[in-house]
């Protein structure tokens, strides 16, 4: 049987309404986890969930394990994941409090440990990744929320940047030149890591401000958490119009 995590981003450390069966404490080759994997079953369906900044909310974008969080869930025996990332909107479209399904992404990170393929190899590994995003997963989603009228844009490039910072407003004009629709600090190298693995990944991003130079309002952590709780919900409506449809 499939077997299926949530990655839990910021504002969703915890994952409401699912029924905790067990907590795996795992310690993998490349260090423990953000967190304790959380088994449960969430309208019937049994998944795991991790939350990628730990619990309560510590770990910011550029210290998070992201080896040792796809190796957990690797080793857990989950092929397919489905992420959740606070982003920032930068096209017209993409507004706050949206939701994005993104289908491809530009890394602008720098310094991360971005692959499980670095010493004693028996042969160079080059994953194929034109796409970065699980097309089934991906039409997944949004043929839950077409089923169940959740308004989500389904296309979009996410330009990952390094953080903790948010961007300046000259780095978003450069991103918006460059194609990119949202900008967030977390879908690389989870993205590639677990294609590395073979594991289905996908993104369900949640827009929670303008980008820097977007609007005249200075963007502060007050915008970000409103935007957070009212948007969350509309996440969680995703997810349960998902397993539904999955049962």
């Amino acid at each position: 049987m499939t077997k299926l995590a949530i990655i839990g981003g910021s504002g969703l450390t915890q994952l409401d309404g699912l029924e905790i069966i067990d907590e795996i404490n795992p310690d993998t080759q490349w260090g423990k986890p953000s967190a304790a994997i959380i088994v449960g079953k969430f309208n019937n369906n049994e998944i795991l969930f991790l939350p990628r900044h730990g619990n309560p909310h510590t770990i910011p974008p550029h210290k998070i394990n992201y080896r040792a969080n796809i190796q957990a869930l690797k080793d857990a025996d989950v092929s397919e994941i489905i992420a959740v990332n606070a982003v920032g909107g930068i096209t017209q479209e993409m507004t706050p409090c949206r939701i994005v399904i993104p289908d491809q992404l530009i890394d602008f990170t720098h310094g991360r440990i971005d692959t499980f393929y670095e010493d004693n190899l028996k042969e160079v590994v080059h994953i194929d990744f034109t796409s970065p995003y699980s097309e089934s997963l991906r039409q997944q989603l949004i043929n839950a929320a077409n089923i169940n009228n959740i308004d989500i844009y389904p296309t979009g490039t996410y330009a990952v940047t390094q953080g903790p910072r948010l961007e300046t407003a000259a780095e978003i004009i450069k991103y918006e030149k460059d194609g990119c629709d949202i900008v967030g600090m977390t879908s690389m190298p989870e993205a590639s890591l677990a294609r590395e693995l073979e594991m289905k990944y996908v993104c369900c991003s949640l827009v929670v401000n303008w980008a820097a130079g977007k609007t005249d309002e200075i963007i502060t952590m007050d915008i970000i958490e409103n935007n957070l709780k009212e948007g969350m919900g509309k996440v969680m409506t995703l997810l349960s119009a998902l397993f539904h449809e999955r049962q």
